[in-house]
């Protein structure tokens, strides 16, 4: 059976996608917000991702699908605006001897979006944020990462929603 995913939605999850990116990029690559947004928007940046063949195993640069720029601007402006509120947040989470600070930085990213998201946008259903940045994890790391990140924000949003 084919899954039917509304162009609406997939403009949504690739609006995550760059988020997390550009969230990133801001706070490794220690650039102005204004610009990677605009980067971001222009299509500058975060136009293509790199896919692996499945059954070839080789890698090659898939071009993503068009995404919500003002939903991508939304998270990204406000995960910075509200960053070290969303680090304390999260750090009140995690397990004893796991620190915020010592994490992979494109997890750090990851969670603050997410964060940001389940907090800030209550007419999205918080199983279906939680399940858009579990994908994302898949994206980036292995299994350990993604399980990490749905359980921490299964906790987070049973305490805040």
């Amino acid at each position: 059976m084919v899954k039917f995913v509304s162009e609406k939605i997939k403009m949504k999850t690739e609006a995550r996608l760059a988020a997390v990116q550009a969230t990133y990029m801001i706070a490794f690559g220690q650039l102005p917000v204004d610009q990677v947004v605009k980067d971001f928007q222009d299509g500058n940046i975060g136009r293509y991702v790199i896919d692996e063949d499945a059954e070839t195993q080789q890698e090659e640069m898939v071009e993503v699908n068009r995404m919500d720029k003002a939903y991508f601007e939304e998270i990204v402006r406000g995960v910075q605006k509200n960053k070290e509120a969303l680090e304390k947040s999260l750090s009140l989470y995690l397990s004893e001897g796991y620190s915020f600070e010592r994490m992979d930085g494109t997890l750090q990213a990851l969670l603050l979006c997410a964060i940001y998201e389940i907090i800030n946008t209550q007419g999205v259903d918080v199983t279906v944020l939680i399940k858009e940045y579990v994908d994302l994890a898949y994206a980036f790391f292995s299994k350990k990462e993604p399980k990490m990140v749905n359980a921490l924000l299964d906790k987070i949003a049973k305490e805040i929603r």
